[in-house]
């Protein structure tokens, strides 16, 4: 406990502990096979390639958090041993290579997200069934619910523990959402793949045979390189891909399509770019690839769960009464009738066994029907009428020695009742270079007989039912004649021949042809007895099939080191034409001798609505396929007037009129729906109208603007404008009001004058008698709407009163960018003025950088407010009719503050606040009040913003007061000290000066409004 990275130590019973590290969750112990994921108390285990969970107790919730990626476990070797063959699945019934990887997962949920829900529910079941294994919910009661299992706990259960993999994989099956060619498909995750013969399960490049025959080299890459690459980077197919596993957009089409097994037509084949985009071409640019895939040896995957221990070995043959008792069988004897009875005994090593009141009885080397007999007749003497029946209740154990190639020769004790393949499997099977097809079963010297492992893989039948005895020995012995097979069948491998002799036999074994499969190109790469290689071809007549060239395929002999490849057929059918574009039913048509067009196109019912005037045909011309447009009418064709005949890969194509050079007219103004419509044969500006809804309620019906445009000479454009009488039109469509139209023709609606001032209202709000909206005439002004709220209430400062006016607001907000986007482009050389010496350029540059973004932050900050600076007063007569009376606008809001008692001073002062106001005093008393200026504040620009908007500055030109200072203020004024502009040229001072002018009046404006 003295390593800091240790932060946990449990015992696990005598003799075991688990160490769990921070930084890489290494975990050591004599027996590890536990490790704790959490404060939770929640219990993972992940043994290094099994990963199963075994938790004494499981918690109702799960951990908040899975490891990243599983631990590395060191076992003992006795732990090994016991554990090397376990299923990965834990228990899902799949064998390593038959459960998706977690790439294969996670690419599932990506399309298909609505499974998460299910997946956890799955995951939930699989806990607890492990949990229920190891005896933890029936001690506590606990068990894992679904809606407690994170997005984050599926993942990373998926990527770090092989069985819930396996169960997902088998719920996944069950739902028909993967089939066995998404379980065949090779991944990262799964090495086994990669392999070519030999050991399964091995991950080292000594157990890697490289086969000839599988198309491998010393310079292949290995399982263990393979495991070291980074996900993505390497597959087994040689294409692309990113980190994510997918196919990028620029490779995909030369990417080889991977048959799917299941489809007898199913061709392998490339897309290759095509030059123009038909789907003719696209099929005739497909290729056929080079079968480079590694084949692995038929049947070594029959002992991938190879290296079971004897305890757990399975024996599936039943104990019938010729079944020969030895020493060590057990024996249940059950007796009734004068006697009700049942013991248990067991053979010693003399064969014989104890029987009460009858003393000892020798049963080793009869058969169990015989020795019940025996037993029968040796307990009838001693008990009356007595019944006797005797079962097996443990079978002794035989040892038997399996040597030759395969995975751990030696000496093993395995059940009496086993077989030469439940030795074989013992032993974990036959290597690489061992035979399926010879294992030779002795007893002593005598041959009993020869195991053929080809009859029950490929036939089902079992030939070893010569039982196990003691001394028994099983060679395997080295591999016979190979040949390989690819290409179109249907178990693509590496066979052992034993009595193969013919090409027909090899194909036979290989589950025969596919339908796509081509007779005539079977290819041959044989190893002559030169020493050299040679391709030969199979001979078939073209056009052969299966059944007449069976005698020829009989006749062809097969030799040791023979690699067969079957080439599919070609991938696009060769008589075919193909439509597409504005039509019905677009896509492949067969083709036949004479045929013509209008056996395509026979009527307007196969076209879209609307269709071109014009068609082209896109015909392959001889000899090199090069395209070719061959235009055509529709209307033609469809009369039965130009008959033209088709070829084979021809490609009819018929466009929209609206997608060739689309003739299109505008209307605009008050209709429902302005914008651009196409031109429909013989449209006018009546129909044009309801094609956009119709008139608006705001539509001047007199007259509306018609713009044309004519091409001279075809040369030039020439444009005019006529005068519509569009209500008649309309109303009277097909009369002369209602024009004919031509493409690119405008139309104008125009709106009935004043319409926009319907409904205009103004806002009061505050300290008027009777606030709230009012409706306005055209022209009607200030006065007049007081005069209708009442006027003002006792307590209202009409001086101080704020109109805000929309289109104020939008100028306000132009100027502010426009200020924004000077200061933001001001160059730097702009930004120093010339008089400052080289060394204080740097701390000024820095300086004024700092106040640029200080300023433009600022700017940003404050909102436009969009008021209009008035000057009224609370006798109303007293300004009615002169310019203050301002015409009002729709939208306006007038607000009417109480009189405020303060006046506020800001900016660069000590102490910004406002200040009671006293009346007669300056602006230069209250700045004392609020403890002056700071040393950043500009005294010189000091400024005042009245009450009612105007601002009064050092350039302000008011003949009365000389000194800003000196100016008396009245309630609600606003004292403004800015900051003071360090350096920076003259330009830039000037834009940093209108920068805090305008946030000072946005502050102002924003504080009398609340």
């Amino acid at each position: 406990m003295s390593n800091p990275e240790e932060t946990a130590m449990r015992s696990m019973g005598q003799g075991q502990r688990v160490i769990i590290r921070k930084k890489n969750s290494f975990i050591v112990g004599k027996r590890a096979k536990q490790f704790i994921l959490s404060s939770l108390g929640c219990l993972f285990l992940s043994v290094v390639g099994h990963a199963q969970l075994q938790t004494p107790a499981l918690p109702s919730a799960l951990p908040s958090a899975l490891p990243s990626a599983p631990p590395t476990t060191q076992t003992s070797a006795d732990d090994d041993e016991s554990t090397n063959g376990k299923n990965n699945s834990a228990g899902t019934g799949l064998k390593s290579n038959d459960t998706l990887t977690s790439s294969q997962i996670d690419d599932l949920l990506q399309t298909r997200p609505e499974l998460i829900i299910d997946l956890k529910q799955v995951m939930a079941d699989y806990l607890n069934q492990q949990a229920s294994v190891q005896g933890a919910s029936a001690q506590q009661g606990a068990s894992v619910q679904a809606d407690s299992i994170t997005d984050d706990m599926l993942y990373r259960g998926i990527a770090t523990d092989v069985g819930l993999r396996g169960a997902i994989t088998v719920w996944l099956r069950a739902r028909g959402y993967v089939t066995d060619d998404n379980l065949d498909r090779p991944d990262m995750d799964s090495p086994s793949s990669y392999e070519l013969t030999g050991n399964p399960n091995s991950t080292t490049p000594d157990l890697i045979n490289l086969n000839p025959l599988a198309g491998g080299s010393a310079s292949d890459t290995t399982l263990t390189d393979i495991n070291k690459a980074p996900q993505g980077s390497l597959n087994p197919s040689g294409d692309q891909r990113t980190r994510n596993g997918a196919v990028p957009s620029q490779v995909r089409d030369r990417t080889a399509a991977k048959p799917d097994r299941n489809n007898p037509t199913a061709t392998e084949v490339v897309h290759q770019p095509t030059p123009y985009n038909l789907q003719s071409l696209r099929d005739l640019y497909t290729q056929v690839p080079e079968q480079t895939v590694k084949l692995k040896r038929f049947g070594s995957d029959m002992f991938l769960d190879r290296g079971l221990g004897t305890k757990q070995m399975l024996v599936d043959i039943p104990i019938g009464p010729d079944y020969i008792l030895g020493a060590g069988d057990g024996l249940v004897i059950s007796l009734w009738g004068g006697i009700s009875q049942s013991f248990a005994r067991t053979v010693d090593r003399e064969g014989k066994i104890i029987l009460p009141e009858a003393g000892a009885i020798i049963v080793a080397g009869l058969s169990l029907e015989r020795a019940q007999a025996l037993i029968q007749n040796a307990l009838s003497q001693q008990f009356r009428d007595a019944k006797v029946a005797v079962t097996i209740a443990r079978l002794r154990t035989v040892r038997i020695y399996v040597v030759g190639d395969v995975q751990r020769p030696g000496a093993y004790d395995i059940s009496s009742l086993s077989t030469p393949l439940n030795a074989l499997y013992a032993a974990g099977g036959p290597t690489s270079v061992g035979s399926l097809r010879v294992a030779r079963h002795y007893r002593g010297k005598t041959l009993l007989h020869e195991v053929d492992l080809y009859d029950f893989l490929l036939h089902g039948v079992r030939s070893d039912t010569e039982r196990m005895e003691d001394g028994d020995t099983v060679l395997v012995s080295p591999v016979g004649k190979q040949v390989a097979v690819n290409g179109m069948v249907k178990r693509p491998a590496i066979y052992e021949l034993k009595d193969e002799t013919k090409l027909s036999d090899v194909l036979n074994d290989a589950g025969g042809l596919l339908a796509s499969a081509s007779l005539t190109h079977i290819t041959i790469e044989r190893v002559e007895a030169q020493g050299h290689r040679a391709t030969l071809n199979v001979n078939l007549p073209e056009g052969a099939t299966l059944e007449s060239s069976r005698t020829l395929l009989d006749a062809y002999a097969i030799q040791d080191g023979d690699r067969v490849s079957v080439a599919p057929i070609l991938p696009y059918s060769e008589k075919v034409i193909y439509v597409e574009g504005h039509v019905v039913r677009p896509g492949k048509f067969p083709y036949r001798q004479d045929m013509g067009l209008n056996d395509v196109l026979r009527s307007y019912q196969d076209l879209l609505p609307e269709p071109a005037d014009r068609g082209e045909i896109i015909r392959l011309m001889p000899p090199d396929l090069r395209p070719e447009a061959i235009a055509f009418s529709v209307p033609d064709v469809l009369a039965g007037n130009d008959p033209i005949h088709l070829q084979p890969f021809d490609t009819i194509r018929v466009l929209g009129r609206y997608e060739a050079d689309a003739p299109k007219v505008q209307v605009h103004g008050e209709v429902l729906r302005p914008g651009t419509y196409p031109l429909a044969q013989g449209m006018t500006v009546s129909q044009l109208v309801k094609m956009a809804g119709g008139f608006k309620r705001s539509a001047l019906l007199d007259d509306a603007d018609l713009t044309s445009y004519d091409v001279k000479n075809g040369k030039e454009v020439l444009s005019r404008r006529d005068t519509v009488k569009i209500g008649d039109a309309v109303s009277n469509a097909g009369s002369n009001a209602d024009v004919l139209l031509k493409a690119g023709d405008v139309l104008t609606i125009h709106q009935i004058s004043g319409w926009d001032d319907i409904g205009s209202s103004v806002k009061l709000e505050g300290e008027v008698t009777y606030p709230g909206p009012y409706g306005i005439q055209e022209g009607e002004r200030l006065s007049s709407v007081l005069k209708r709220a009442g006027g003002f209430r006792p307590t209202a400062y009409p001086t101080g009163a704020i109109l805000i006016r929309k289109q104020v607001k939008e100028l306000e907000d132009k100027s502010r960018d426009e200020l924004i986007h000077q200061i933001e482009s001001t160059s730097a050389g702009a930004k120093l003025a010339p008089s400052l010496s080289a060394q204080d350029d740097a701390a000024t540059l820095q300086l004024l950088i700092q106040q640029q973004k200080a300023v433009v932050e600022q700017l940003r900050k404050q909102p436009a407010i969009g008021r209009l600076v008035i000057r009224i007063s609370a006798d109303i007569a007293s300004w009615e009719g002169t310019p203050a009376d301002i015409e009002l606008r729709k939208g306006d809001v007038l607000t009417i503050p109480k009189k405020p008692g303060f006046v506020l001073v800001s900016g660069q002062v000590y102490n910004a606040s406002a200040i009671t106001f006293v009346p007669g005093k300056n602006a230069g008393w209250y700045l004392k009040r609020a403890g002056g200026s700071t040393e950043g504040g500009n005294m010189k620009e000091v400024l005042v913003i009245r009450s009612n908007g105007l601002v009064v500055g050092r350039r302000s030109g008011e003949w009365y007061d000389s000194n800003v200072l000196d100016t008396k203020l009245e309630p609600g004024d606003v004292v403004v000290v800015p900051q003071k502009i360090f350096g920076g040229s003259a330009t830039l001072r000037n834009l940093f000066a209108s920068a805090q002018v305008l946030s000072s009046v946005g502050f102002a404006a924003a504080l009398a409004l609340h």
